[in-house]
């Protein structure tokens, strides 16, 4: 089966890599995303799937928009393709470069579809407390995550999970099903999306990234994780990336890993915050661990952070560092 392979990110790679490794296909080459400029140096960078594409010797092509790119049309069309396998590409494909493979285009989607069509379904699915996930196998049509579906497999979630464990763990998983999916092509049958079921996964905007202590613990917990490692407060002043977190004082949808439960288990009772004690303060510290702050209902620990400027500390090393005491203010 001759593929051409549409992808961007480190989520694609597994899956070209299984590829590659099959002697059932051949990839004719990729198709990825624009370089682009990141750091301090605003050096041009390559997406994890063009270098990979290149450490094979693989042809490679980055259209800023594919559908009015000719050159770039006129040369997959040559290549007859049976398949174009997409993957975390990050743009929709045209009804002419859906048309142009033999067999179809196949998507590799990081949700149980219907649910959370779009961009960032992991992140997504972390933001809202699901406690499974999975992948997706479909046939693509012109819509955003609408075609067919192939074949799913499910991924039970942790309540310790953030959106780079879980994007690791089902890159494999999205790789092993490509594979059986593009094997058993012949024996499948499409299963129409029911589209009352559909939820979304947008992009995410800065925004998002912002603590808003009024919520809750559990809310606050889950934002972190969905959107690590990005979410950010202020503390005296200054930027304050909180990259994980331990959700205490209130209900959860299942037990924590140790120690955690342990620790849980002594904040146990659900409290909304005192008049007098402001959403965002700081009302233990507990030692070895960290600052245990205050949220519109319930407890969230700090267990790891990231000041503005510096490396990632534990919550323990944030408290001695910053000599944090019982009455500071987060936000």
């Amino acid at each position: 089966m001759k593929v051409i392979f549409f992808g961007t990110p480190e989520f694609a790679v597994a899956s070209l890599d299984r590829l590659l490794a099959h002697s059932d296909f051949e990839v004719l080459g990729v198709v990825t995303q624009p370089d682009k400029r990141r750091g301090r140096g605003s050096s041009l960078n390559f997406s994890p799937v063009k270098d990979k594409a290149i450490g094979e010797g693989l042809p490679v092509w980055q259209p800023d928009r594919l559908k009015k790119d000719r050159e770039t049309l006129a040369a997959l069309a040559a290549l007859t393709a049976d398949v174009f396998v997409v993957v975390a590409y990050g743009q929709l494909l045209s009804p002419e470069v859906l048309a142009m493979p033999r067999l179809g285009c196949v998507n590799v989607h990081g949700s149980l579809l219907p649910a959370y069509r779009g961009a960032a379904p992991i992140q997504w699915s972390l933001y809202h407390g699901d406690g499974e996930t999975g992948v997706t196998t479909m046939l693509m049509d012109v819509g955003m995550d609408t075609g067919a579906m192939l074949l799913k497999t499910k991924m039970p979630l942790s309540l310790m999970d953030n959106a780079q464990d879980v994007a690791q763990r089902l890159s494999v998983q999205g790789a092993d099903l490509l594979i059986d999916t593009l094997l058993q092509w012949s024996s499948l049958t499409p299963e129409p999306q029911n589209p009352d079921q559909a939820t979304y996964a947008p992009l995410i905007q800065k925004e998002d990234y912002g603590l808003n202590w009024e919520r809750s613990s559990w809310a606050l917990h889950n934002q972190i994780r969905g959107f690590y490692p990005h979410c950010q407060t202020e503390f005296r002043n200054q930027p304050l990336k909180i990259l994980a977190s331990v959700p205490l004082g209130c209900p959860l949808p299942q037990a924590l890993p140790e120690p955690w439960e342990t620790l849980r288990s002594r904040w146990s009772s659900p409290q909304s915050p005192p008049s007098e004690i402001p959403p965002g303060t700081i009302v233990d510290i507990i030692k070895n661990q960290g600052a245990v702050i205050q949220t519109g209902s319930g407890y969230l620990l700090l267990t790891q952070v990231q000041p503005a400027g510096k490396r990632s500390l534990s919550g323990w090393d944030f408290v001695n560092g910053g000599r944090l005491t019982v009455g500071d203010r987060l936000g």
